[in-house]
């Protein structure tokens, strides 16, 4: 979809999009105290957003970018087939990028000011029965090393409902099994609690003291769980191995690492919890975003009413 035929529209002196980019990426990098995960976000949104006015828009700079230009990138990421919530993202990313723009005197005007917001359809996070849950973290097998490391890291995760990201980069000593907690450094470096069973510590204790010694080496550091070359777990590694332990168990659902999140917080609430603490163990900036769970629930107990009511 190219707009060429409006001419060149950078000015030859200007900074690129990409030198623009760059002078984002400092700043909120510096300034926010953002995590990686959402740093690789925001670049990603970005440089989609910058080719784009390079490429499509004749060569637009995002400092001059008009509210058609944003109207045009906004119709074609639909095009390519992301979806709503992929969409919004991106714009939130674009009105960020135009706020520097114009707050370090870059841009004159932010055209992003009187975008209107795509509507999310709200969608219930995947969640696994206790039963699955069960059969689930009886998969590995914990007579090998790195069987009993994937045992302790889905009683982990069930248990405290980290993040895939918190779970990978958990560190010995961040574990405080004699108080019966865990410490968890989140998003925008933020720190809390959470509360891990004796079940998942049990699993979690033997893992760093029979298997972990079997696997680290000298460059291992203090990351509690790791690879069988003594490196960093990444967060693909254990999605795939979650993958393959729920095929192994038979269960049909599309799963993620963020099923057993999902999974914590739901049977939490299902069991009583109250859902100010349940946003305090996930690490919710905002009660909206756990209320979502409160959906599931609703959700379990209208299938419920349908399934066994005689005039469901």
């Amino acid at each position: 979809m190219s707009d060429t035929a409006t001419g060149p529209r950078r000015p030859a002196s200007a900074p690129s999009g990409r030198a623009l980019l760059e002078s984002f990426t400092q700043f909120i990098t510096a300034e926010r105290g953002l995590s990686s995960n959402t740093l690789v976000a925001y670049r990603h949104d970005l440089e989609r957003y910058v080719d784009f006015l390079e490429k499509d828009r004749g060569g637009a700079l995002p400092t001059a970018a008009t509210k058609e230009d944003l109207a045009v990138f906004f119709v074609w990421l639909r095009t390519c087939g992301l979806c709503a919530s992929s969409i919004a993202r991106t714009m939130s990313s674009v009105r960020v990028f135009h706020r520097f723009l114009v707050t370090e005197g870059l841009a004159d005007v932010n055209p992003t000011t009187t975008l209107d917001t795509p509507k999310l359809e709200r969608t219930l996070p995947e969640v696994l029965t206790r039963s699955e849950v069960e059969r689930l973290v009886a998969r590995p097998d914990v007579t090998t090393p790195l069987g009993l490391r994937d045992r302790a890291m889905l009683e982990c995760a069930y248990a405290t409902g980290l993040r895939v990201s918190e779970l990978v980069q958990l560190d010995l000593h961040n574990l405080f099994f004699d108080q019966g907690y865990i410490r968890v450094i989140g998003k925008g470096n933020k720190e809390r609690l959470v509360p891990i069973g004796r079940t998942a510590m049990t699993y979690v204790s033997r893992y760093v003291a029979e298997a972990r010694p079997e696997v680290a080496g000298p460059d291992s550091g203090t990351t509690v769980f790791l690879n069988w070359r003594g490196r960093l777990l990444t967060r693909m590694s254990f999605w795939q191995m979650l993958k393959r332990y729920c095929k192994e168990a038979q269960i049909t659902k599309t799963i993620s690492p963020h099923s057993l999140r999902h999974s914590f917080a739901t049977h939490l609430l299902e069991g009583g919890a109250d859902l100010r603490a349940v946003q305090e163990m996930l690490g919710h900036s905002s009660i909206a975003t756990t209320q979502v769970y409160t959906h599931v629930d609703r959700e379990r107990l209208k299938a419920m009413h349908r399934q066994f009511h005689p005039r469901g």
